[in-house]
């Protein structure tokens, strides 16, 4: 459903929303089992993604979302399924293994909340855990802070991170919170290139 609104009113969502995207746009026609993680400023970063991507991607929300059950059915039919936050929820973590054993593209925003500030917060281990879990590349998306102030949207993409690239003389918790900080440090650092390409 998501994708079909997209299809229908791609026009209209580029000249309303008028996204411009940076750095490696060709990561975003990955092919096979891929993992797209981005910064989460607005509830419309998913439309975001899905708009400049080639590729159907399947999001992870908050359970909470799906507890009505007019809002559970147009998420399903968007692709998104639910995860509890309060909890390592094992049930999501598999389900995202899935997608991924099948070749699907996966977004996941992994802060695990929308941004409070002009900074990114924490991230949670549930991303580092999948990609290394999985094997899939993954993509960092930089969404900047004022996307949505009228401005129209920016973002950048990076090269691909690979999980293979880790620490093999420690142990498999250690190497999720070493992948998760380089994430996290390549994120800060698409923020900056961006800053300064839109300065």
């Amino acid at each position: 459903m998501l994708y079909l609104f997209i299809c229908l009113f791609k026009p209209l969502l580029y000249l309303i929303f008028r996204p411009k995207v940076y750095g490696n746009r060709k990561a975003l026609k990955t092919k096979g089992k891929v993992i797209f993680i981005c910064n989460h400023i607005n509830m419309l970063d998913p439309i975001m993604l899905a708009l400049v991507s080639p590729r159907v991607i399947h999001f992870m929300a908050k359970k909470e979302l799906f507890e009505k059950k007019l809002l559970r059915a147009i998420l399903k039919l968007c692709f998104v399924f639910p995860v509890d936050r309060g909890s390592a929820d094992l049930k999501s973590l598999r389900n995202a293994l899935k997608l991924l054993e099948k070749g699907k593209a996966f977004g996941i925003f992994p802060e695990g909340r929308r941004m409070v500030a002009d900074r990114m917060d924490e991230f949670e281990l549930g991303t580092a855990f999948i990609a290394m879990r999985s094997g899939a590349p993954v993509v960092p998306i930089y969404l900047s802070n004022d996307s949505f102030n009228g401005k129209g949207v920016k973002m950048i993409v990076g090269e691909p991170i690979l999980a293979s690239e880790t620490q093999l003389n420690v142990s498999r918790r250690e190497n999720e919170v070493i992948f998760m900080q380089r994430m996290k440090n390549t994120m800060n650092g698409l923020k900056r290139e961006l800053e300064d390409k839109c300065s």
